[in-house]
């Protein structure tokens, strides 16, 4: 049996009638930019995640960038993260001309931990990017506390966390502003590229709609430097249909993950804690594993795909060299970048497929004893 690690073309012929007649109205109006599409869906994630405003961006990236400058982060300035998440989040930081400072994780939910934020904050410190890693959700009740005390702005990076929430809310809403990723492999996946990012402060998200259209609210009236990231029309389209789906689909991959969980449990791996709230959507199901590139290549020879997210944890990328770190600053992270797999995981799994991937890896195990 041969299993991908993700399929976008079995969900696509779930929905391809939709999706043909979403985008076949797009051409005939051909509005492509800041059209009905982008209007509608602002307004309906907006009304999904419970905020204010939703204001589609070019990416996840830029959504972060966007929030950071209207925000007004910039030399001088420290923001801290997880060296464990993907480049983008420390990158954004970096690009404003602002200095990424990383903490290290849990070692059960991967994300930022509260524990070790304290120590991290300086006179020179104005905000926090917690990661909601694998559609896992940060400790926001810790770290809002933490922010709040000390003045910092909460920049939440939700780009894998579409839908999940703790408290009854949803992720991306507990801080200052939150940043989502539209890639085609995440949960609300767009068929190219995108990005949203949604706040409360009424302030924020002019500064944001200005800043993703040259810094204009009047065309060819500029009062800031701004960028180009719209949300494209198109891809509108493509996500209104599917953020129909997207509870439906959030409620697979936890069943997905619970059943993986199930028949995973008494291996020598580390298995992701699902909370027990709702915390967890599974944009990712990753464990972690001492044996990681033999299980590697052992389940390829299976036909089954894996993943490794991520590698090198950012404190050690040559990118940040000139920040000085080194190889044992954050030892849980380095752990994780060493030690993680993550397995199939799509909403369109079967349990056959599920089951399989599974019995491979205890088979695995069993092989070497274990």
């Amino acid at each position: 049996m041969n299993i991908p690690f993700l399929d976008l073309k079995a969900q696509y012929q779930t929905i391809r009638q939709q999706v043909l007649r979403s985008v076949e109205q797009v051409l005939e109006s051909c509005e492509f930019i800041l059209g009905p599409n982008v209007s509608a869906f602002e307004q309906e994630i907006a009304k999904y995640l419970g905020v204010k405003h939703a204001i589609g961006v070019g990416n996840g990236t830029d959504a972060l960038v966007l929030i950071l400058d209207a925000l007004g982060i910039g030399p001088g300035d420290e923001v801290i993260t997880t060296p464990y998440t993907f480049f983008a989040t420390a990158e954004c930081v970096s690009r404003l001309g602002a200095k990424p400072v990383f903490v290290d994780i849990d070692p059960t939910t991967l994300t930022i931990d509260p524990k070790k934020l304290k120590q991290a904050i300086t006179t020179r410190t104005k905000a926090v990017i917690p990661v909601h890693i694998f559609g896992r959700a940060a400790e926001m009740s810790a770290i809002m506390d933490i922010a709040n005390r000390h003045g910092l702005f909460v920049v939440e990076d939700a780009c894998q966390s579409m839908g999940a929430e703790i408290e009854g809310k949803k992720l991306g809403t507990f801080g200052n502003a939150g940043a989502f990723s539209f890639f085609p492999t995440k949960n609300l996946g767009a068929y190219g590229d995108g990005g949203l990012v949604v706040t409360d402060d009424d302030e924020l998200a002019e500064r944001v709609r200005m800043l993703r259209a040259h810094g204009s609210k009047v065309k060819y009236h500029n009062e800031l430097i701004g960028y180009n990231s719209r949300l494209d029309e198109m891809q509108a389209a493509v996500l209104r249909v599917k953020l129909r789906y997207l509870n439906e689909w959030n409620s697979r991959r936890r069943q997905i993950a619970l059943e993986y969980n199930k028949l995973l449990k008494d291996l020598p791996l580390q298995l992701p804690d699902p909370g027990d709230k709702g915390e967890h959507v599974f944009h990712l199901y990753t464990i972690l594993t001492d044996n990681r590139e033999e299980l590697r290549v052992y389940l390829k020879s299976r036909g089954v795909e894996t993943g490794v997210y991520y590698p090198t944890p950012l404190h050690l990328q040559p990118a940040y060299a000139d920040l000085g770190y080194r190889k044992g600053d954050f030892p849980v992270s380095e752990s994780a970048c060493e030690r993680n797999l993550s397995l199939p995981m799509y909403p369109e799994l079967t349990d056959e497929q599920i089951h399989y991937v599974a019995q491979a890896v205890r088979v695995f195990f069993e092989e070497r004893g274990a």
